[in-house]
């Protein structure tokens, strides 16, 4: 499976924040937990129902995120 494949968007699921596989779980609560401190192992034993490749997927998701560039229009 494509690891984006697993990050979700639906207005119906936590107001369509990007989710893992459809799940009440978004990528930023995954990344947030990982960010202070918390091992993958922690995070897994919170989120039973999630798996490693969900962890790696909310990552990859969150780095491409990251370098994207807004650009301006400019009104013609």
């Amino acid at each position: 499976m494509d690891q984006l494949a697993r990050i979700t968007h639906s207005p119906e699921i936590m107001g369509g924040r990007p989710c893992i596989r459809g799940l009440r779980v978004t990528v930023g609560t995954i990344v947030g937990l990982l960010a202070s401190g918390h091992a993958v192992d922690d995070v897994l034993a919170a989120y039973p129902y999630l798996e490693k490749e969900d962890i790696q997927a909310a990552l990859s998701y969150a780095a491409w995120r990251a370098e994207e560039q807004e650009i301006p229009l400019q009104a013609t």
